[in-house]
């Protein structure tokens, strides 16, 4: 069931936060938080988002230049933010920052930012499109102001790499040799 849709919604309408420790399980061999645990913890904040601001079935479509910026060592906590922060008809835009805290000290960082599309993948016959939204804060708005430039950055990256796998093979490789 599908609800009814507004046509705007502010930015903190969809803000989602996680917060976790970091335990040895979830580290790399050079002792920080493994970049691809993060990357799930990314994904499922962003995703939570991206449900508050339209109520309908979504699914995540690309991942923009996630950027680690500071190690998040053992024992520290990890926070994922996320709001979505741009929209066009069927697809939007979530800003993701991900922050780090010494439990001991108390000390934050800022550890990764990222930004990751998302697209609407099932509709009913009364939808027209994903609310707009309305940028607030001075993040926001900084954040928002970039929209436009990146989404055009993507379609153009989509358009190259969808004419890039016509020249990718699927073909398992011959691993084993023939005897001749």
């Amino acid at each position: 069931m599908f609800v009814s849709l507004p046509n705007e919604k502010k930015c903190k309408e969809s803000y989602a936060i996680q917060t976790h420790r970091v335990f040895p399980n979830d580290l790399n061999s050079f002792g920080a938080l493994f970049g691809g645990k993060l990357m799930s913890l990314i994904d499922d904040t962003a995703s939570i988002a991206i449900s508050r601001h339209c109520r309908i079935p979504t699914m995540t479509a690309s991942t923009d230049s996630l950027d680690f910026l500071h190690p998040i060592y053992e024992n520290d906590a990890v926070t994922v933010e996320a709001y979505v922060s741009g929209t066009g008809k069927k697809s939007m835009e979530v800003f993701v920052k991900v922050t780090g805290e010494n439990l001991n000290t108390g000390q934050h960082y800022l550890a990764a930012t990222c930004f990751m599309t998302f697209v609407v993948v099932k509709v009913d016959e009364t939808f027209t499109s994903v609310p707009a939204i309305i940028p607030e804060s001075i993040e926001e708005k900084m954040i928002h102001k970039g929209y436009n430039k990146r989404r055009e950055n993507r379609l153009r990256e989509l358009s190259f790499n969808k004419e890039l796998g016509q020249y990718i093979s699927q073909q398992l490789p011959n691993l084993i040799e023939d005897d001749k």
